[in-house]
Formats: structure tokens, sequence, C-alpha cells
């Protein structure tokens, strides 16, 4: 055989191509000898492979063969060899590739513009590459071009075809199998352009010290996300988001026994819980597309800033407030991101086409209004609570991420500064002391932010941010000032790939000198999680947070909350 082959090399520029098309053909395996594995262990050998093993390798079959001749696929037609950055004039096999591209045009390549043929190839990876050769010979006589096939390169294609005639039954019935399988999946499937990814957060938890200690109870709350993501172009996506769930923060107590109106302490998934009665509601409905280099954001409900812009914040921010990231929503994102919210349209526009200091930044604006869908006096689009967004992106190879944000915002009279668009759910209501938040009467507000995040390594992130609001009200007194600043240190993999180990520093949003407001201490924020990947799906995450002079009074006993969570991801 091994004279056989090396004739046919010689003889034909087809079959010499055909030889090095080890990663570019119909195989499309993400590794050289995966696909040639499977075969010989499923088809070939007789060994059986265990039953969960057997599923997911037929269901990542089916998803290669599915997504064969899409826009995203990991290989694609090439029409010339001069598109291989990897394929030199010098090179020894470039004749044989440029007739095997110009001439049958049975070459695919990798997004990024390589070929990868300096590896060494399995039979049954040479079998694919001729089995692809072949079907492209049999579209050039289909369409009457068969004199572009010379007699030489036909024989010599027989005698590799009678050599390889094993190795090709097998591909071609494993292709026709995966044919039925992906037609039975597609009649059954649940749609052709949705997919459906879904959340669930079970957290156990409890809060002591003081008066806050002996109120509360030890709870098990919940809160679940189902979101229907579709695309109808392959580069969009709608988000149709249902959540439910009974989870709420803790009721903080002074030294006194009265309550403290603060939401120092909120954690994540305690909030977008709906009534707290786990009733269903649709909390997020966006459409995200792109228009030329820009990408354009649109939101009918439940739009967040943190939604569209870069909020420079990894492993602490997770997909707005997910199970995934930081336990507080203070430690997840700056404050600043919840100015507002609701219905309303943002844009990010890129900056530089990669590489140098400005490769991926961009700048980015957008406008949300809380309520965008009531047409009475003094609401709508324009005349009720609105926040507008600007910011700008840098980047510095990747390791280093810079953002400064604007933030001019209006909120009517009783309303909270950082209320995420929410003008009567104090639920959403998640970050800030009383004296920072409450707007006693209309007022406008301006706030200025300072995001950072530095990874000097794979196994190391630092990031923080700074928050300056200053509010002007309508009324005596009204006018107002707030701060807000934190420090993050995450270690990715820490104990386990996929572990994250989280360290959280910072001050909750406060204000001093308010008048008929007590208190003019900074309530810092101490923060400490391990999320333990249990597998792909399913997280646990311990985490302490300590709260040290609760309603901006160091009077009042700190408040320490314990919380185990856990995550379900599908």
């Amino acid at each position: 055989m091994s004279n056989l082959l090396w004739k046919s090399l010689v003889v034909s520029p087809a079959v010499l191509g055909a030889t090095l098309l080890v990663s570019t053909t119909a195989m499309a395996a993400p590794s050289p000898t995966t696909e040639a594995s499977a075969t010989k262990q499923a088809g070939v050998t007789g060994v059986v492979q265990q039953p969960d093993t057997l599923a997911q390798t037929t269901i990542d079959q089916v998803n290669r063969y599915s997504n064969e001749g899409k826009q995203n696929n990991s290989q694609s037609q090439v029409t010339s060899v001069s598109q291989f950055s990897d394929v030199q004039p010098t090179d020894w096999a470039f004749q044989a590739l440029q007739s095997l591209v110009e001439r049958y045009g049975c070459i695919a390549g990798y997004p990024d513009a390589t070929y990868r043929g300096n590896r060494a190839l399995t039979r049954y990876e040479f079998a694919a590459g001729l089995n692809a050769c072949l079907n492209r010979v049999n579209e050039l006589i289909a369409t009457a071009t068969a004199d572009m096939v010379t007699k030489q390169d036909l024989a010599t294609l027989q005698r590799l075809q009678e050599e390889f005639s094993a190795e090709l039954s097998t591909l071609r019935g494993r292709v026709d199998s995966l044919e039925a399988r992906t037609a039975e999946l597609e009649a059954n499937q649940f749609s052709t352009t949705t997919k459906l990814v879904g959340e669930a957060v079970f957290g156990v938890t409890d809060v002591f010290g003081g008066n806050t200690g002996d109120n509360n109870n030890t709870v098990f709350q919940d809160r679940v996300r189902l979101d229907l993501q579709t695309s109808f172009t392959g580069r969009d996506v709608l988000h149709t988001r249902l959540a439910a769930g009974n989870a709420a923060p803790f009721t903080q107590f002074d030294k006194a026994g009265n309550q403290i109106a603060t939401a120092e302490g909120t954690q994540t998934f305690q909030v977008g819980a709906g009534d707290g009665n786990n009733s269903v509601k649709i909390d997020r409905l966006t459409y995200e597309f792109p228009i030329g280099p820009a990408h354009v954001y649109l939101a009918a409900s439940g739009g967040r800033h943190s939604h569209y812009a870069s909020v420079n914040n990894p492993y602490f921010f997770d997909q707005t407030d997910g199970g995934n990231g930081a336990l507080s929503t203070l430690a997840s994102e700056s404050p600043i991101y919840r100015i507002g919210g609701g219905a309303g349209i943002a844009l990010n526009l890129p900056l530089g086409k990669g590489g140098g200091i400005l490769g991926n930044s961009s700048i980015t604006a957008g406008y949300l209004a809380s309520e965008g869908n009531n047409p009475g006096l003094g609401q709508g689009l324009t005349n009720g609570d609105y926040a507008a967004l600007g910011q700008l992106n840098f980047s510095v190879g990747d390791r280093v991420a810079l953002a400064a944000t604007y933030v001019h915002g209006y909120n009517g009279g009783g309303n909270s500064l950082f209320n995420s668009g929410s003008t009567s759910n104090p639920e959403i209501l998640a970050v800030g002391t009383q004296q920072a938040n409450t707007l006693i009467n209309a007022g406008s507000s301006n706030s200025y932010g300072v995001e950072a995040a530095f990874r000097p390594s794979d196994k190391l992130s630092v990031s923080g941010y700074v928050s300056y609001h200053d509010i002007n009200g309508s009324g005596v007194n009204d006018n107002y000032q707030a701060w807000s600043y934190g420090l993050g240190v995450a270690l990715p993999d820490f104990g386990k790939k996929g572990n994250v180990l989280g360290l959280f520093a910072g001050a909750e949003p406060y204000s001093f000198n308010r008048p008929g407001f007590v208190g003019n201490d900074i309530p810092y924020h101490f923060e400490g999680f391990y999320k333990y990947r249990v597998s792909d799906n399913i997280s646990v995450t311990p985490g302490v947070i300590w709260l040290t002079s609760p309603g901006q009074n160091s009077n009042n006993d700190d408040a320490i909350i314990g919380t185990l969570r856990t995550t379900f991801t599908f």
C-alpha cells in the first residue's frame, strides 16, 4: 500500500492536496485524531463506548454536521492558495495546493486564514480528504466541467478508492447515519431560530450581629430565569427573559431596634425575583443587532446599562446579577450602572481594527427611560424618569481595560437614585444607603465613574471602580453628593479549573450631611466567596459579606451575612 500511495502522490497534485487536507475536510474535528478515534471505536475495531460518551459524541457530530456550510462554520472554502497565511510559495507543497484550490476547489481553511497542513495524519483523515475531493470531482463532472479532470487524475483516484474502500465506506455510512439523526433532531427541535438559556439559583443564607441578627431568620430562597434567545440573521439576538423567585434581602435594624431603610448587603439573586411568591414575569425584552461596525441595543422592557456597556469587572460581574459571579450587587458592578433603566436604545462603536492601544476600545452611548410605556403627563420616553449614559472604553492588549463613564439622569419625587429604572418595585433597589438613594423631590443627577481591570496573568485579575454622584433637587435642601468605590481581586481556576476565589472591599453608596438624615460614617463592605465548579452546569458558592456602620452609623452593630449559593445553568 505504501508503494501505491507514494506513486499516487507523485502522479496527481489532487491526491497530494488531499493528503495535506488534514484538518480542513468533512471531518471538521476539533483535534487531529478525535474524529478518527471515534470512528475507529464505533465502526472498525468493535470497541464500545460508554453510553454517555457515545451520546455526547453523537450530539457533537450532529452539531458539526448541521453547521456545515453556515457562515460561522469553523472552516470555509477558499478560492486562492494565497488566502492561507501559513502557506508560502517556497513551500514544497505550494504547487500541489494551488492546483487543488484552483482546479478542484476542494480545500477549506480556518477563520484565522491558516491551513495547518504540517501535522501527521491517519488513514481515516486521509480518507476524509480523499472523500472531499471525490465529491468535488463528481460535481465537476455533473456540471459539464469534466474537462478540468484529467484521465491521469481519474486513474489515480480510482486506485485510491480501491485502497481506501473500507475507510470511505465507513465514512459514508457515518454521514448517512448523521443525516438521519440530524433530520430527526430538526423535526423535533424546539425552534430553528431560538435557544433556551436557563438559570436556577438556590440560596441558603442568614445574617448575624445585634438587632439585625436577632430579627432575621435563616432562609432558603430561589430565583429562576428562562431566557429565550432568538436570532434571525446569526448576528443578532432577541432576548425574551422570564423570571420568578421568592428571594428578598434581610431587613437591617439600628441599635434601638428600629428598621434601617437601606439596600446594603443585597445579593444578586435577590434582585429580579418578582413579587417574592415565585410569580412569573418578563424581566427583560431586548434586541441587539449590528449595523456595519456598530452594535445596536434596543430595550422594550427591563433594559439595563450593564447589558450594553462594559463594566470591566471580570469574575465578579455575571450577566447582570447572574448566579455565577460575586455574592453582592455592590461587588458585581459599579453603582453607576444602576442609575435608571427600562426602555430605550444604545449604540456601541468600536475604535481601531485590532492591535495597538485602541485594539478593543469603543465609544458607548445609551438612553433608557423607566416610564417609556406610559403616555401620561410627566411620563413617557422624554418627560418621565430617564438616564443617559456615555462611556469611553480603552483596552491595552488583553491585560488592561479602562472605562470612563458619565450618566445624566432625572428622577421624580419619592424615587431612588440607584433603582435600575424601577419607579414602583422596591425589589429592584439593589445598592446603597438611604442617604445616598432617597430623592425627596424631583431632581436631576450627574454621575461620573472610572472602572478598570488588570489581568497580570491567567491566574490573577484585579478590578475596581470609583463613582461620584451630584444630585440637584427641586426642593429646599434637596441637593447632595454621593460616593462609592470598590476593589476586587479574583483568582480564577483556584484549586480546580473553573473555580474562582474572589475578595472584595469597598464602600456602599453614601452621602454626608443631608438634612433630616442621621449618620455620617462610611458604610464599608467586605466580601469573600469561593465558586466551586461541580460540573459544566452546576456551581456551589459559599461566601461571607461583612457590613460595617450600617445606615452610615458606626453606633449600629456590624452585620455579617453568610450564604451558600448553588447555581444551575442549562
